[in-house]
């Protein structure tokens, strides 16, 4: 039990929900709370998961009740939106007084590091996109969290949806898809790691709805306007296109029956999918996503760095060979 994590001993004691814990007096549910911390805060995802935890209450028993942020000023903000009532100046404070953590800075390379003595201790940990900055530094992490028995996990928020789920499912009855062309919103230049930064909104998607691994990329640059050609292993060739004016992201087949966009309607009134997921990770230990398909991302997202430096086809690294 002691390599499950504290999130998912606590879950096995206490039962489904987390923080719940029967009276031998009473039988009745007495809540106790499951501490989650959060390191980084100048996103505004902190603030965001202090409300969804602390504000609206959205999986009960569950808060975030601390933060580190990489100034004074992001972390205060984000305690007010969030009504996160404690900061440490240093995240390893926090050890011993959380049952999990979030990893949440704005640059992927300083991910790893700053959950490393989380792993260690057996605290699930979910890291936000991008997972990391490279992946062979991502195979040993996670290669090292499954030797602690830690669970972890990471997502786009945009891929790790209801609606991804929705459109796989849509896909199957589409017949053969031979090209696809993605729009969303990337920056190859942006200081939080070129196309890192929003690159996994656009790409991981493709992952989960095409499964099959990319074999090559190549970036095109003109000025300000960018795009990028993906071929998969199995031939279909996907097309992205970075946009710059608006925010938001489309995806278009051809099929049999010509160019059809893929949208689906979701009830918006249940938590997304990458909340939930990440909520029963931290409860059961469950992770939601193979350590393979992690990896698979941040190959892909290194070959178009390259690419977009370079400007040839680059080969993604076969996740055997990273």
């Amino acid at each position: 039990m002691k390599k499950a994590g504290k999130g998912a001993v606590f879950s096995m004691v206490a039962g489904a929900v987390p923080g719940v814990a029967l009276s031998k007096n009473s039988g009745k549910k007495n809540v106790k709370e499951f501490k989650i911390g959060i390191i980084g805060a100048e996103n505004s995802h902190t603030a965001g998961f202090g409300k969804l935890f602390n504000i609206d209450n959205t999986f009960p028993g569950m808060k975030v009740t601390h933060v580190w942020g990489e100034t004074e000023a992001f972390a205060k903000k984000a305690m007010k939106e969030g009504r996160i009532p404690n900061r440490v100046d240093d995240p390893e404070k926090m050890l011993g007084k959380i049952d999990a953590l979030i990893v949440d800075h704005r640059h992927g390379k300083y991910h790893l590091d700053a959950a490393l003595p989380f792993i260690k201790a057996g605290i699930p940990t979910f890291i936000d996109k991008p997972f990391c900055y490279r992946a062979s530094a991502g195979k040993d992490f996670l290669a090292l969290a499954k030797k602690y028995g830690t669970p972890v996990t990471s997502f786009s928020s945009i891929a790790h949806s209801h609606e991804t789920f929705a459109l796989k499912e849509q896909l199957k009855n589409m017949g053969p898809i031979n090209q696809v062309v993605r729009y969303g919103p990337v920056d190859l230049d942006s200081k939080y790691g070129g196309v890192f930064f929003y690159g996994p909104h656009t790409v991981q998607p493709l992952l989960y709805l095409f499964d099959g691994p990319v074999e090559k990329v190549q970036v095109h640059r003109n000025g300000q306007n960018s795009s990028a050609s993906l071929v998969f292993k199995n031939g279909m060739l996907a097309t992205l296109i970075f946009t710059t004016k608006k925010y938001g992201w489309h995806t278009y087949v051809e099929t049999e029956a010509g160019i059809v966009e893929l949208k689906t309607e979701i009830d918006g009134d249940r938590p997304g999918k990458n909340y939930e997921d990440m909520v029963q990770m931290f409860k059961t230990g469950q992770e939601p996503r193979s350590h393979k398909n992690i990896i698979e991302c941040v190959a892909v997202l290194e070959a178009l760095e390259k690419s977009a430096d370079n400007g040839p086809w680059e080969s993604v690294t076969p996740y055997d060979d990273i």
